[in-house]
């Protein structure tokens, strides 16, 4: 068996190894093996049974904390097996914190280990108090906002509407023995960067990868950062279509608003903003990409994230906030609604990403369009055969041909073409039963 997040392997004991016992404790407990090496193979131990009474007194004395220590005797030698449960407390090596993550020990810092400590407990980084700001630093006009928007969507009842701002805030449970909350700060003050480094978002205009075209940033609380940012998004990065019913005009976007909106909220309210990075959308002539800084809960992939799952919030504060406004859901369902409106607009599902501490939600443009094709260099005909095979899900060659008027040369030339710019796919069959679909 691998080294991996809860096992460890040692050829021989070391008291410095009790950093590993450290790290096992700070986080999902573990076991840690003296007498094997990195493959798990046992090498045998020769002073097994002195370390037996040793190591577990040493783990108390040093760490304050009480560890299972189990000897095997095997063909190939002894080992030992240290059992470490997880410990809802802080346990700290001679005032340094170690944490295990990964099949990887790191000794806690900074920012890092704020956050830990703060997590220990059961504060989460957005509740934790901010001195010397007062209510009435924060601003009015966004109180009003959240309570008009609150009691339109029934999320707030009518007497919230004459409540005093302090009393709105304790009844968010953004106050904290007379001191107010990271996520009030974030939510109501009008310049939240003051206290949150990074509090803002980014947005760029990309033709490729290193080409940026033009950019924007929204400052602001909370609540005027998604305002300005759906707003800025709709009227200047991305198009709508225009189109007529009788005399009634039509705008339909590339993307579903709705969508976009959903993943900008989650973006805000589950965004880590110890970080200190601002939250940073790429728009490309096919895509749009959402990027926050942030993780998901403990043991989760991203399949957990695409089935049903329970709402749980990264900053809990800020999304009751959010879900009081109704901005949000409280029943986990933002990645659903997303696939739901990117599906009935006729787009591919939205894609996510995550690596670390980076999280990205991609929406991908409906590039089977007349307009988009034709950019591509593509002529009337290829256009026209790649909206056919949209539509009937393939197209032959003989389909090209009769679809075109033209002979099997030049269908064969134009198919091609339309191969290598990764447009259409070979079926691999050849002769008769060959045909194309969409890439």
């Amino acid at each position: 068996m691998a080294e991996s997040q809860n096992i460890e392997y040692k050829q021989n004991w070391r008291d410095e190894y009790l950093k590993w016992i450290c790290g096992f404790a700070n986080a999902n407990g573990g076991t840690l093996f003296i007498g094997k090496d990195d493959a798990g193979k046992t090498v045998g131990l020769a002073d097994a049974k002195k370390l037996l009474e040793d190591i577990p007194n040493k783990v108390r004395d040093v760490l304050g904390i009480l560890v299972d220590v189990n000897m095997y005797e095997t063909i190939e030698g002894d080992y030992l097996e240290i059992i470490v449960e997880p410990y809802p407390n802080a346990v700290n090596y001679k005032g340094q914190y170690h944490y295990r993550s990964g099949s990887t020990k790191q000794e806690l810092k900074s920012v890092a280990l704020d956050k830990f400590l703060l997590q220990k407990k059961g504060v989460r980084w957005d509740g934790a108090a901010v001195p010397r700001v007062s209510v009435d630093d924060l601003k009015k006009e966004t109180f009003a906002f959240f309570r008009n928007r609150g009691f339109k969507n029934k999320r707030l009842s009518e007497d919230n509407l004459t409540d005093s701002d302090e009393h709105l805030l304790e009844n968010l449970k953004l106050v904290e023995n007379g001191y107010l909350k990271r996520a009030a700060v974030l939510l109501f003050h009008p310049d939240p960067e003051k206290y949150v480094t990074g509090a803002y978002v980014k947005i760029g205009y990309f033709e490729r990868e290193a080409d940026l075209i033009f950019q924007d940033e929204v400052h602001g609380n909370l609540f005027e950062q998604v305002e300005g940012t759906i707003d800025l998004l709709f009227t200047k990065y991305i198009k709508a279509i225009i189109s007529y019913d009788g005399i009634h005009r039509n705008e339909t976007y590339e993307y579903p608003k709705e969508a976009v909106r959903e993943a900008l909220l989650n973006a805000i309210a589950h965004k880590d903003y110890s970080g200190s990075t601002p939250i940073q959308i790429r728009v490309y002539p096919d895509k749009l990409m959402i990027w926050n800084e942030g993780h998901l809960p403990e043991n989760w992939t991203v399949r957990n994230l695409l089935n049903s799952h329970s709402s749980r919030p990264y900053n809990p504060d800020i999304a009751n906030a959010f879900f009081r406004s109704g901005y949000v859901e409280s029943w986990g369902r933002g990645i659903s609604k997303m696939t739901e409106l990117c599906v009935a607009a006729g787009l591919p599902e939205p894609s996510y990403i995550v690596e670390g501490s980076d999280f990205w939600v991609i929406f991908k443009k409906d590039i089977y369009n007349t307009e988009y094709l034709e950019s591509l260099g593509l002529n009337g005909r290829q256009v026209k055969a790649v909206l056919f095979a949209k539509e009937k899900g393939k197209i032959t060659n003989s389909d090209y041909q009769t679809l075109n008027s033209i002979s099997r040369e030049t269908a064969t030339r134009d198919i091609k073409e339309l191969v290598d710019k990764k447009l259409f796919k070979s079926s691999g069959v050849k002769g008769a039963g060959a045909y194309y679909t969409l890439n």
